[in-house]
């Protein structure tokens, strides 16, 4: 039987002139959490974002 995760990132916007600050402050962390549970023998199955606000969610869908 199959076990699924979500693990959720949130990134706020802030007053820059650089319109990729999120992407650029993000990869980091959300390839840490990939690393994190591709160790720990989980997929990454899918991914969502979702605006809301000065703030971005990000969802990471796992399954093992």
């Amino acid at each position: 039987m199959k076990v699924y995760k979500v693990e959720t990132l949130i990134y706020y916007s802030k007053l820059t002139l650089d319109t990729k600050h999120i992407l650029k402050s993000s990869q980091k962390e959300i390839q840490e959490k990939l690393d994190e549970y591709s160790k720990d023998g989980w997929k990454l199955t899918s991914t969502d974002a979702v605006s809301f606000g000065a703030a971005i969610y990000i969802y990471l869908y796992f399954e093992k």
